[in-house]
């Protein structure tokens, strides 16, 4: 935001939604209040603004009342901000999802050596700022596990409806330890003693708070194929690996697998947001066992593909390749992914 403003040709403002001033500014929800505030104002910026109230209505009218101003706003609760504003603004917003560092925006500052060693890193550490920039095991650590008790559950305490955060908790722990495979909703249910739809309730707000997202099935109505199932990833691996604290050596662990695939899958999502691009995800498996990890669409095309941390190279499933021989299918393993990612 700081960059944006500083380069913003016209006349800015700049105000914080955790600032009591900021408040008494902005509280009087008139035409009237907000010209005034905003004479010769070309682009009003607000940092944190899920902290004032009924910022959706406020910034509703802004737009529609003052001529040519231009409005940036953002929060480090994005589900709050999200449920305050996102109505109100529909038709009137554009939001950017702000996720952490990709690896392309990594190469900015690593050399390809540099990036070969880091590797391990990324799959136990994750890319969040601040982590990528540390520079030790432990400090990354630390600074996660934190994370993970303060802003994370600061952040699933916001949420309506929400009473229960050390179940909250242990379903996103259930859900790390099932990463790449098939979730049941009743079985996460009886583990935690709630009911299927309270299991999904949850999962779907966490998705909106950005810390899971959900791959469907893919299927073109095959009798063979799987349609309902669903797989929960993990936008970056080290909130993963914090939520179970593990953050052993590769060399040592059996979910290496595992973490490959989440972090694939997420720098390719990352990679999907950063382009503006209109790919769609899924995974492909049939009841008799055949899978690929991953599958893209855009429009008619169709990417497979299928991670591997090991020098295997698996063929292409016999079922996929019969019902649909215009696909693409790639095998990415450590030799190739960059130019995946």
């Amino acid at each position: 935001m700081q960059q944006i403003v500083g380069e913003f040709a016209g006349k800015t403002l700049v105000l914080n939604g955790e600032d009591y001033d900021t408040l008494c500014l902005l509280d009087e929800r008139s035409v009237s209040n907000y010209r005034n505030l905003l004479s010769g104002i070309d682009l009003l910026a607000i940092d944190e603004a899920q902290h004032i109230p009924d910022i959706g209505a406020k910034l509703k009218l802004m737009v529609d009342e003052i001529p040519n101003i231009r409005i940036f706003v953002s929060g480090s609760s994005s589900f709050d901000l999200y449920n305050k504003s996102g109505e109100p603004l529909v038709g009137r917003s554009t939001p950017f999802h702000l996720t952490a560092f990709s690896q392309r925006e990594i190469a900015q500052i690593e050399n390809a050596l540099q990036t070969r060693q880091n590797l391990e890193n990324r799959l136990l550490y994750g890319s969040y700022p601040y982590v990528v920039l540390l520079d030790s095991a432990e400090l990354r650590k630390e600074y996660l596990k934190n994370m993970v008790e303060s802003y994370l559950l600061k952040d699933i305490l916001m949420m309506d409806g929400i009473k229960n955060t050390s179940k909250m908790k242990n379903l996103l722990q259930l859900i790390a330890l099932q990463t790449g495979s098939e979730v049941s909703y009743e079985e996460l249910g009886q583990k935690l003693g709630m009911s299927k739809n309270t299991v999904e309730k949850y999962l779907y707000l966490l998705s909106k708070t950005f810390v899971i997202y959900r791959l469907g099935a893919f299927s073109c109505n095959l009798r063979k194929e799987i349609t309902k199932a669903g797989k929960w990833y993990f936008f970056d691996n080290g909130i993963r690996n914090a939520l179970i604290g593990a953050f052993g050596s590769l060399s040592v662990r059996q979910d290496t697998g595992a973490l490959w695939e989440n972090y694939l899958i997420s720098e390719r999502i990352k990679k999907n947001l950063n382009e503006h691009s209109d790919r769609e995800f899924y995974f492909w498996r049939t009841y008799d066992g055949q899978e690929i990890d991953l599958l893209e669409t855009q429009g008619d095309e169709i990417s497979a593909f299928e991670f591997k941390w090991s020098d295997k190279t698996p063929k292409v499933p016999d079922a996929f390749a019969a019902n649909y021989p215009a696909a693409s299918y790639q095998l990415i393993n450590r030799s190739n992914y960059s130019g995946f990612v």
